[in-house]
């Protein structure tokens, strides 16, 4: 287990693991956060995944996490790491099970006074337009050569099929699709389990939120956005759903049983990984890319879905809900890096981390009932962290843990009283993704901001929140 000993403090909020903490490893690991989360933090085996992911071969720089860190398989969640294109591994534990679970906000032409008549409708409507929980199936159910169009073209084969605008595009992330992707190598297995979720939320911490904008920090970013306070949002976060998760388990399957052939050895099985250069190794980057542009499809689906349910309850004088973003959290790229006066073309692996390139929209959603935050990447995150910030709030208690210790009933009146609308299908899943599982957003966003990465532009309250 770790300790404050352990760590060196090489600047406000940026603390580091030296590379001579251990024997294997091939550069420092480094973590952003502040003295009173870094003792939470210690607790699991983040910090040791953390070090575990600075032994990988051809790893550049450092193995960086952010503060919403927290334990998961192979590498830790909020997990940032660079590698050499040409030397480099790839590893699908620093990618995650849930390919490109990522969030897209909404904004709305309307102020809270505007909306609150009707919230409870739209709380419903919502929840009833967009399928969600575990295996649950959505309105579209694509065989062959349609569903492998879907894992080519990302967010613009659901424009091509009626499901959104073409402004869309312009405000996600790589323009809501990959060219590298291959559906060919996407087994029938994974097809199968994604074909009919398009469209669909799936459970655990995947919501859709009606918020309002509670405080502006930063006028002239919040009026680029189109940002006001009392105005309406609305934040999505889904992913690839069983697609991107029967993906990740093919692949690392794959690589461990390839790894003794590249020489590669672990100090952990969960870090599998295969040279980014070798047969599986861009096999599974390609496959990946496609379970990227499926996230992305979903969530341009959930998007129709709920303009669907916004123009039902409010009709015409409920106007148009617009893109604002669409950031991935999970995700592998190939970006360009100075790094020793050299430049290098680097795969990155994100892990419940997200893009921060400067003058970027960053979407940091917190947890149940909590804040979440719009914020803009700033030049420094390019210098320090490869053009990333955090991505959520950051799990502090098990699954396990919230359901013994959270009471529904109590949680369900907490948010009620803060004048919350929930709607959900699972008790369980209510209490699993309670506030105090999670760590203080106001406190993560508050590290990435004083630490230059990005900085706040506009604070969200929640007002309804549809969970599977």
């Amino acid at each position: 287990m770790f300790n404050k000993s352990n760590l060196i403090k090489i600047e406000d909020f940026l603390w580091e693991i030296p590379k001579s903490f251990r024997d294997d490893m091939r550069v420092p690991a480094r973590i952003y956060t502040d003295d009173e989360m870094l003792d939470s933090i210690a607790v699991d085996k983040s910090l040791e995944q953390l070090v575990n992911v600075a032994t990988l071969p051809g790893i550049k720089g450092y193995a960086l996490a952010m503060p919403d860190i927290h334990e998961g398989y192979g590498f830790p969640v909020g997990g940032v790491a660079a590698f050499d294109s040409e030397e480099g591994v790839i590893s699908p534990g620093g990618i995650g099970y849930d390919i490109n679970c990522g969030v897209r906000l909404l904004r709305s032409e309307k102020t809270f006074s505007e909306v609150k008549p009707n919230l409870r409708n739209l709380g419903r409507t919502i929840y009833h337009e967009v399928p969600s929980g575990v295996g649950v199936g959505g309105r579209l159910d694509l065989k062959g050569r349609e569903f492998d169009m879907v894992l080519e073209k990302g967010a613009e084969r659901m424009l091509e099929l009626g499901y959104g605008e073409a402004q869309d595009l312009e405000h996600i992330e790589s323009g809501g699709v990959l060219h590298t992707a291959a559906p060919e190598l996407v087994s029938v297995h994974a097809k199968s389990r994604g074909r009919d979720q398009l469209g669909t939320m799936g459970a655990g911490n995947h919501f859709v939120e009606v918020g309002i904008v509670e405080t502006i920090f930063d006028n002239g970013e919040a009026e680029k956005l189109n940002i006001f306070k009392d105005q309406v949002t609305v934040l999505i976060h889904t992913g690839s759903r069983g697609l991107g998760h029967q993906i990740a388990t093919d692949y690392i399957r794959i690589m461990m049983k390839v790894m003794p052939n590249y020489g590669i050895v672990l100090p952990d099985r969960e870090l599998a990984c295969a040279p980014f250069k070798s047969r599986e190794g861009q096999e599974y980057f390609k496959a990946m890319s496609a379970g990227a542009n499926f996230a992305w499809a979903n969530r341009q689906l959930i998007t129709w879905e709920v303009r669907k349910a916004w123009k039902d309850v409010l009709g015409k004088e409920g106007g148009e809900l617009s893109m604002v973003y669409d950031v991935a959290h999970n995700i592998a790229k190939i970006e360009e890096y100075t790094l020793d006066g050299k430049r290098y073309n680097l795969v990155i692996h994100r892990k419940g981390a997200t893009r921060s390139f400067p003058g970027q929209p960053v979407l940091i959603p917190g947890s149940m009932g909590t804040n979440s935050y719009i914020l803009v990447g700033q030049e420094k995150a390019m210098i320090s962290s490869f053009g990333s910030s955090c991505h959520g709030a950051g799990r502090r208690m098990s699954r396990t843990r919230a359901r013994k210790e959270v009471s529904v009933e109590e949680l369900r009146q907490r948010l009620e009283s803060m004048g919350i609308v929930v709607n959900a299908g699972s008790s369980k899943g209510l209490t699993e993704e309670s506030p105090e599982a999670y760590k203080d957003v106001n406190k993560v966003v508050g590290v990435i901001h004083e630490a230059g990465i990005a900085k706040k532009v506009a604070r969200l309250k929640p007002i309804a929140v549809i969970k599977g």
